[in-house]
């Protein structure tokens, strides 16, 4: 814990900012219990912030129902049971500080209104804050190698299953099925998509069947079980047919350079050492699908931070719905899924994951897909 407070000041010395203030209600703030090292069975209803100085000693605000909630850490101590006594203990650690970094997307309106009331510029802690939340470890890094891979081979069966008569439910089964038989578990069931289906990027499923001739779209994430463990993420595309038309071979390759691009700058910038935020990935990938006259059919991030949530908190590859200019750091995963989504016709998403070691080395899990899929070709 000691170590960690030392980190945490130590980045607030470089953002020169005169300290972070941790505060949850009601396990609102996610993020503050993944650093604070609350377990997730700990009965936390009341008010905690944790005060964490650029320099000096930490300071525990919490209240008289739960003053236990912190002991772990480092630091003073102070209880407070009226809503008077709360106000009074934040200001007086406040003392003295301009600006301070709180989890700004995720404290409410009125702790952040009561903080700024004492005369302090209040700022995000997301620069930093990926260090402690996002960063994963080696044994970790291998859950997500394993998850991924499972997924890899799941859709290799898919591919041989939808060569029946099946509809896209039938194929949603099929790999629940899968999950189960592997061990591995996930917060939502798979996409399955043909057709105009696969140009909606969250279409779900439906009962319709999966005929020769059709487009098909697979996206599947997963994990094993554990509280630890990490998520694989992966979308795959088929022609059931003998061979894909020249629409949907050209979209599939332009996909595919644009998923390339992206790999190949966090390769050159992780191998040479150099800085590489998540805005610049999405520009690299986006720009070849725009160059290709289809940035408007481009139409979410070109990815996502990856751990034990599916949607983890670190850096997304993002230049579109954010500008995302947090660094991607070592121990860290992400996907890369581009995506081309033509409305009323068929839509092709790429998605494989990328692993950062802790030297920097480039690694992708779950596979790359360099040819469109003719699932009755040979047959």
């Amino acid at each position: 814990m000691k170590k960690k407070v030392e980190q945490a000041q130590k980045y607030l010395q470089e953002k020169q900012l005169d300290g972070w203030l941790l505060y949850d209600f009601h396990k609102n703030n996610e993020l503050a219990h993944r650093f604070l090292e609350i377990p997730a069975a700990k009965m936390t209803t009341r008010r905690f912030f944790y005060w964490i100085p650029a320099k000096g000693t930490p300071v525990r605000i919490v209240h008289a129902i739960e003053a236990g909630v912190l002991d772990a850490w480092p630091g003073e101590k102070r209880v407070f049971s009226s809503w008077q006594s709360l106000e009074k203990e934040v200001r007086s650690v406040l003392k003295g500080s301009k600006r301070i970094a709180m989890e700004y997307s995720k404290v409410d309106a009125g702790t952040v209104d009561l903080v700024r009331s004492f005369g302090v510029e209040v700022v995000s802690s997301a620069d930093f804050l990926l260090y402690f939340t996002s960063v994963l470890t080696e044994e970790q890094m291998g859950s997500q190698r394993r998850a991924a891979t499972a997924l890899s081979e799941i859709v290799e069966g898919v591919w041989a299953f939808v060569r029946k008569t099946v509809t896209e439910q039938d194929v949603q089964a099929y790999i629940l099925k899968e999950f189960e038989k592997r061990g591995l578990v996930t917060d939502a069931p798979p996409i399955v998509a043909v057709n105009a289906h696969s140009a909606d990027p969250h279409f779900s499923v439906s009962s319709t069947p999966i005929r020769k001739g059709d487009f098909l779209l697979i996206d599947l994430w997963a994990k094993e079980k554990g509280e630890n463990s990490v998520f694989g993420d992966i979308t795959r595309v088929a022609v059931v047919d003998t061979k894909a038309t020249a629409k949907q071979e050209e979209i599939f390759q332009i996909v595919r350079k644009a998923q390339k691009a992206g790999f190949a700058l966090v390769k050159d910038r992780m191998g040479a050492k150099k800085p590489l935020q998540g805005w610049e990935v999405d520009e690299a990938v986006r720009s070849v699908i725009r160059k290709a006259g289809y940035g408007e059919f481009f139409i979410h991030r070109t990815g996502h931070n990856i751990g034990v949530e599916l949607h983890g908190s670190g850096t997304h590859m993002d230049n579109l719905e954010t500008h995302e200019v947090r660094p991607i750091v070592p121990m860290t995963c992400f996907s890369v899924e581009p995506g081309i989504y033509l409305p009323g016709q068929f839509g092709v998403r790429l998605e494989s994951d990328v692993l950062i070691h802790r030297d920097g080395r480039v690694e992708i899990t779950g596979g790359e897909m360099d040819q469109l899929i003719c699932l009755l070709k040979g047959l």
